[in-house]
């Protein structure tokens, strides 16, 4: 990629993260509801553990009841996806051309500008997605609807500071990791480009380091996102949490540090799945409109030179 400008690069990192973003997310979702039944407030009344919610949303809903508020995931993954990872590209593409600027800093603030663009779409994404998962009644754009009338744009984006908060320090460590993993394994194979199986293994355990260490921060912004849903199954879930130190007090004095925990099971498994599935699914959708692109380039190139 040494001819290609910080643009193109850019370019071929956001098509192959929006491939990437929305065969992942959709292959995930059903883990991913089950996490977010597990964080709503009240779920300790309602779910023993994580098989027992696995077969109570299957006696409720059947297959569909774990795909709730697909559509929105499909839709918001890959813009998200694609600004992320495109964000990313970009990142490194112009903090590599900084000579002083120390190469071992470029993956976490690459992954950290990323996070930042892309939250933008992500969190009104999650916030249909996990209300739909937490009981909201119609289907994605109805419950987006019902936000919008009741409280405006800006209800869209509620729990964005926890959402921000989480995914900063989530992005950083997940894509720092696999950056370094991914330098550490070609360096030894001496390859330009991770096998299949290579880019699997570095993306599951990056994941799953990852989503150990934020899974508190997760847990607030869930509870901050679920709380306006009027559907949720435990009417006595009615108590309303006002930002996100508000949120971090009241777990700990109602349901002590374990209530951080809640869902972290299910959240290190989607994570390291997600992960292994996603940067698999990055590196090679990236690699093959990479080289569309440079065999697109090359015969323009041929074309236009004269006779």
């Amino acid at each position: 990629m040494k001819n290609l400008s910080v643009f193109e690069r850019a370019l071929i990192g956001a098509g192959g993260g929006g491939i990437a973003g929305a065969f992942t997310y959709v292959c995930l979702h059903p883990l991913d509801t089950i996490k977010t039944k597990l964080q709503t407030k009240g779920a300790s009344q309602i779910y023993k553990n994580t098989l027992d919610a696995v077969i109570k949303t299957f006696q409720d809903k059947g297959i569909l009841g774990f795909y709730s508020g697909v559509s929105a995931v499909i839709v918001g993954s890959t813009a998200s996806s694609a600004v992320y990872f495109g964000t990313c590209e970009f990142g490194k593409s112009i903090l590599s051309k900084f000579e002083k600027y120390p190469s071992v800093l470029i993956p976490p603030t690459a992954g950290a500008m990323g996070n930042i663009v892309s939250s933008a779409i992500m969190v009104p994404k999650e916030l249909i997605t996990q209300q739909m998962q937490a009981g909201a009644k119609g289907r994605s754009w109805e419950v987006l609807l019902r936000i919008l009338e009741k409280d405006g744009i800006l209800g869209l984006y509620a729990g964005y500071s926890a959402t921000l908060l989480r995914n900063l320090p989530a992005g950083v460590l997940s894509y720092s990791s696999f950056e370094y993993l991914k330098a550490a394994v070609l360096t030894k194979t001496k390859k330009n480009s991770l096998l299949p199986i290579e880019s699997v293994s570095c993306g599951a355990l990056a994941g799953a380091i990852s989503a150990s260490l934020t899974t508190p921060l997760d847990v607030v912004k869930t509870r901050l996102m679920t709380q306006m849903n009027k559907d949720v199954v435990d009417k006595a879930a009615a108590v309303m949490y006002s930002g996100v130190s508000a949120t971090v007090k009241q777990i700990l004095t109602e349901e002590g540090w374990v209530g951080f925990t809640r869902g972290m099971g299910p959240r290190v498994v989607h994570s390291a799945c997600f992960s292994a599935l996603g940067y698999f699914a990055f590196e090679t959708a990236r690699l093959t409109i990479l080289h569309r692109y440079l065999r697109h380039k090359e015969l323009r190139e041929l074309d236009a030179a004269p006779t």
